[in-house]
């Protein structure tokens, strides 16, 4: 096996398992690249990256550069010689002069099945979008948005207990392996990547809390969707009595319902079953703020429910 010099940029968690790989596989791994450390909890207390993290355990160098368009990390770059960079989800811009400084360029490890979901939440919008499938990509960085050649790419089915964590876990994993799977032909430099076509490609915005409102009048379909696409962030939520409620799990059922969506119209051991625009809803596990989830039967033996209509 032929070892590289590396220089590695990710962020969150999603990276760590590439970063991991790569340093098991015996890489030389002489820079990693990670966002400041920025505020996070209650307490708003600055908090590194898991990929910080992760390089501190393994005694790597690390720079933390709010840009990468200045000269002191353009040179910090140039001196250490890289044969590639490769990046997962850093989350920052990279400009064509640091593109062009290591000797192979700049691999990315992309969340999706590349034209489908480019940009930052590829995992999400495609449970959101009712795909059947995703996958993982290693593509050949250029100086568009996830618009390079691609060098491998393999599928992922999306199945219905797939949650945005549980999908972000199997393609983190998978991309890591993908990843290991890819160096010898990008060191070879063939077979060469295959160039991307205009046909399919589709955005994948960022994540926005406010998109995590439920609209009862959408169908039960469309919100278990979301339900499952926004789970562990931002959690889809309604509003009980004027309070979020957060819905952690549901299933759609068939039926007609009452044509008034948001409305409760049983609870039993099975959950809490809710009217929407289109079939019905059942709830599975909720949470008010300042406690725990708990299951919706469990909700719904604490909390008076008869002829409530959620999301008022």
């Amino acid at each position: 096996m032929t070892t590289l010099n590396l220089v590695f940029a990710g962020t969150p968690e999603f990276s760590v398992s590439a970063l991991d790989a790569l340093y098991a596989a015996g890489h030389q791994v002489s820079l990693v690249l990670t966002q400041p450390d920025r505020p996070a909890g209650r307490g708003r207390k600055l908090s590194p990256s898991p990929v910080k993290l992760r390089a501190l355990e393994l005694g790597l160098a690390i720079a933390q550069p709010e840009s990468l368009h200045t000269e002191e990390i353009t040179r910090t770059l140039r001196d250490l010689q890289p044969d590639l960079m490769v990046v997962v989800a850093y989350g920052l811009i990279i400009p064509r002069q640091v593109l062009v400084i290591p000797r192979l360029g700049c691999i990315n490890i992309h969340a999706s099945l590349l034209p489908r979901w480019r940009g930052a939440a590829p995992i999400q919008r495609a449970i959101l979008a009712g795909d059947s499938k995703t996958g993982v990509c290693i593509m050949q960085m250029d100086e568009g948005l996830d618009t390079g050649p691609v060098w491998l790419r393999e599928k992922v089915d999306i199945t219905d207990e797939d949650t945005g964590g549980s999908l972000h876990d199997k393609l983190a994993a998978r991309g890591a392996d993908a990843l290991l799977s890819a160096l010898p032909n990008i060191l070879a430099g063939q077979p060469g990547p295959v160039r991307q076509q205009a046909e399919g490609a589709c955005y994948a915005r960022k994540l926005d809390k406010s998109e995590a409102r439920i609209d009862w009048k959408d169908s039960a379909t469309a919100i278990w969707l979301r339900i499952r696409a926004f789970n562990p962030w931002p959690v889809a939520e309604t509003l009980y009595h004027g309070e979020r409620l957060r819905i952690w799990s549901a299933i759609p059922e068939p039926g007609p319902g009452e044509a008034a969506p948001g409305r409760v119209l049983a609870c039993d051991k099975k959950g809490v079953l809710v009217d929407t625009g289109e079939g019905l809803l059942r709830l599975l596990q909720v949470q008010m703020p300042g406690k725990r989830p708990v299951t919706a039967r469990e909700f719904a033996n604490a909390n008076p429910l008869h002829d409530v209509c959620l999301g008022t």
